[in-house]
């Protein structure tokens, strides 16, 4: 295929994608609501739990070496980007 304007880098590989969740959804309808709670409940706990070890982890280093709130604010924008990208990971798997 051409690269261009028309015809956009990733284009056909998003419509192949697009063609077989379409079918799956066809062959196996909606899923169900329980199904869906579950997965709002599972990402949650993706994003929450590397967020909450990083408050924990940085709050025990900054007693340890008195620096404030340097480890904390560190380590919980680290973990909260963390979580957000195994979430997205497993959204997009799904």
């Amino acid at each position: 295929m051409t690269e261009g304007p028309e015809h956009p880098e990733g284009l056909d590989e998003a419509v192949r994608r697009r063609r077989e969740r379409r079918a799956l959804w066809q062959r196996e309808g909606e899923r169900s609501l329980g199904q869906n709670l579950s997965m709002i409940g599972a990402l949650g706990w993706i994003i929450v739990t590397p967020t909450l070890a990083g408050i924990f982890l940085g709050r025990w280093l900054d007693h340890r070496f008195e620096t404030g709130i340097f480890w904390t604010l560190g380590l919980l924008v680290l973990g909260l980007a963390l979580g957000c990208t195994l979430a997205w990971k497993r959204m997009y798997r799904e």
